[in-house]
């Protein structure tokens, strides 16, 4: 129904309803609602043909009597080779219908994409840990370093940052509370690797919270000595996402886009030394006001053990 109609089926129903109880005339039903006569005519020769409930509503704008219409046999042939992932033109060459009578049928049973009949993907399977620190989710994310805006602050391809290099971001999230961490090194090597997951325990300790577990991909920083004695020293067990299944860390990857979008590309820095200035002041906002849709529109500091004894303290 277009933006500009002056009847619909209410208003039909209401139409209708003045001729038949209150005595109206059709003409005088019609100028009640701003429509022609004729229009009155019509709705009121379909509700005596189809009844009130039916007779109101939008009917289809096809064709009872399609004589030139495209056989059932040739449409199931041509379904048929679909079937067999063929492409329009080969359909075509094997069936005397042109190439838009395809495109209809396919398009009529859902199936003008090939990727229609690939096999359905597996459900999703979402979980959550039932305490903060029982698993924290560890991941790495190159930056470029730059020393004036680039081509991606400015637009202009001429502003570049030769030889510049790249710096490693270090990301940490807990996976019931969603409270995030992240600090900028060097780059990923195992010292680090090492020195961010000392960062990241102090971080979750200073809001209460004891990391149990981690979970990070099979990285050789990761897979190192040095990390899985850092581990051991602090109490921590360290779990592995499975190989060529990023979903498994999928909390860590969605936390960098986040960050990516939200800080790293904002907007236009002067140069990544204050970029990574302002991240100390992002995550403040992610964690105590930035709303999370995971968490039913809830901050992740709503969910730390701080927050409650602080909610506790102030209404005992």
């Amino acid at each position: 129904m277009h933006a500009n109609a002056k009847l619909t089926p209410r208003s039909r129903a209401e139409m209708i309803t003045d001729v038949q109880r209150h005595g109206l005339t059709l003409r005088e039903a019609a100028a009640s609602r701003s429509v022609s006569e004729k229009t009155a005519r019509r709705w009121f020769a379909r509700v005596r043909a189809d009844g009130l409930a039916e007779g109101v509503c939008e009917r289809s704008c096809v064709p009872k009597h399609q004589p030139r219409r495209t056989s059932p046999r040739l449409e199931a042939h041509v379904l048929r080779l679909r079937h067999q992932r063929r492409s329009y033109a080969q359909i075509v060459m094997l069936v005397p219908v042109s190439k838009a009578t395809v495109w209809r049928i396919l398009k009529r049973h859902g199936l003008n994409l090939l990727k229609a009949l690939d096999p359905a993907p597996p459900p999703v399977v979402r979980y959550e840990r039932e305490q903060p620190g029982e698993l924290i989710h560890l991941d790495v994310k190159k930056l470029g370093r730059f020393l004036r805006p680039g081509v991606r602050g400015t637009g202009n391809r001429a502003d570049r940052n030769e030889g510049a290099g790249v710096e490693a971001l270090h990301v940490a999230i807990d996976d019931h509370s969603r409270l995030g961490f992240a600090c900028v090194h060097q780059d990923e090597k195992i010292p680090s690797v090492v020195n961010a997951l000392q960062q990241t325990v102090s971080f979750f300790a200073f809001h209460r919270i004891k990391v149990d577990a981690v979970l990070t991909d099979n990285g050789v920083s990761y897979r190192s000595h040095a990390f899985a004695d850092a581990c051991h020293a602090l109490g921590i067990k360290h779990r592995f996402t499975r190989p060529y299944r990023p979903q498994t860390n999928g909390k860590a990857e969605r936390f960098i886009q986040t960050l990516t979008r939200e800080w790293a590309y904002a907007c236009c820095y002067p140069s990544s030394r204050h970029r990574n200035a302002c991240l100390p002041y992002y995550l403040l906002d992610y964690n105590h006001a930035r709303p999370h849709s995971a968490l039913h529109q809830a901050t992740p500091f709503s969910r730390s053990p701080l927050y409650a004894d602080n909610v506790s303290r102030h209404y005992s």
